[in-house]
């Protein structure tokens, strides 16, 4: 996926979505993500949920395949305008 083909102001809304749901800025929110940081969204979500996402986000086999759901692909074709 090419982020560059995102809509940005989609971006942004979903960005300042999930920032006020975990509590801090959109840029803070963009900066961890954008260094592949999740200090924020982890410190908000229970310790189960945490350890999953933690869990999917170090092994790209996993990735790859959250990535190849239908409802990932839908929403990156909502986000990208495709």
């Amino acid at each position: 996926m090419d982020r560059n083909n995102f809509d940005q102001t989609k971006v942004n809304a979903l960005l300042g979505a999930v920032s006020k749901k975990i509590g801090i800025s959109s840029d803070q929110l963009k900066k961890e993500l954008e260094e592949g940081r999740f200090d924020s969204a982890l410190a908000s979500m229970n310790k189960n949920d945490a350890s999953k996402l933690q869990k999917v986000m170090n092994d790209p086999k996993l990735i790859e395949k959250m990535m190849s759901t239908p409802q990932a692909q839908a929403l990156y074709k909502k986000l990208s305008g495709k």
